[in-house]
């Protein structure tokens, strides 16, 4: 497979990026969310104003204009191009931290009937304020984590009925 990735802006402009391209970056973190970047001798202040890991989708501000980017790979692509997407995400029966991390908060409790991309917790990791959304619409079954815990990766967090 190779090493590029797809990247969907304002869900209408579509770029593909290489790997090396993304390591060439001449970006410097300025704090926890923004970074100075240098990109043909012109400066831009970025900041991920938002982020979806398990969408791979973040709202980034750039100079003051706000976009939404969509980042898919190879593998993402193989998937879609099978078919395999379509109603893959709506089977999905428990969700567990994707990363080592605090919880925040959390949005949910048992019982409580959720829709399709409801904001569920917020897990922070490496400094980053990661919100987990509901893959599918559902009632809460049971919510393994209070805020303040220390997770592990692949700790449950919400169980669906």
């Amino acid at each position: 497979m190779s090493e590029n990735y797809t990247t969907k802006v304002n869900n209408s402009a579509e770029f593909n990026i290489k790997k090396q391209q993304v390591a060439d970056l001449d970006a410097v973190k300025n704090s926890e969310n923004t970074y100075h970047i240098l990109q043909n001798n012109m400066p831009f202040s970025a900041k991920i104003v938002t982020s979806n890991f398990n969408k791979k989708s973040y709202t980034v501000k750039v100079n003051n204009n706000t976009y939404t980017v969509a980042i898919s790979d190879a593998t993402d692509q193989l998937i879609k191009d099978m078919g395999f997407t379509v109603g893959a995400s709506k089977q999905v029966n428990e969700i567990k931290a994707p990363m080592p991390g605090l919880i925040l908060d959390i949005n949910v409790s048992v019982g409580d009937e959720i829709k399709e991309d409801d904001p569920l917790l917020i897990l922070e990791a490496m400094k980053m304020e990661n919100s987990i959304l509901s893959p599918r619409n559902g009632i809460i079954k049971s919510v393994g984590v209070t805020k303040g815990d220390a997770v592990d990766k692949g700790v449950l967090l919400v169980e669906f009925e």
